[in-house]
């Protein structure tokens, strides 16, 4: 029988293991400042990038065709779900700070990704002016 020192890994090596420095990567890339608009927000499978006038969204649906997607936008929800007897199944749905225009937003699918450009509903004025008797 041998015996052999143990000596605490700490002892020989001055480097972070690699599951630390991974954890430490995906707690920064989860909790970065989502109010920087400079870069776009990505989530899995999906990037959202937003300016004054309307917000996009990219999302990765590979396997789907157009006709096996459905798209509702209902004011501040939007939802893309997969139709019953698709590939796969999909359910995704997005809340926005502002209410979409429907008439002017578009989606388009080219290489497996689905690209909404959704155009923010602007707020119309309901003031009215009375006049003086």
């Amino acid at each position: 029988m041998i015996f052999a020192p143990m000596i605490p890994r700490a002892a020989y090596v001055h480097q972070p293991r690699r599951a630390d420095v991974a954890l430490q990567r995906f707690l920064m890339g989860a909790l970065a400042n989502p109010a920087l608009e400079q870069a776009p927000a990505r989530a899995a499978g999906c990037t959202v990038t937003q300016d004054d006038k309307t917000t996009t969204l990219a999302l990765d649906v590979p396997g789907l065709a157009r006709d096996q997607l459905q798209i509702s936008i209902e004011g501040h929800t939007v939802s893309v779900q997969s139709v019953e007897g698709a590939p796969r199944k999909l359910h995704r749905a997005w809340e926005l700070a502002q209410e979409v225009d429907a008439s002017a937003s578009r989606a388009r699918l080219e290489n497996g990704v689905l690209t909404l450009t959704l155009a923010r509903l602007e707020p119309a004025s309901k003031a009215t002016r009375l006049t003086i008797d």
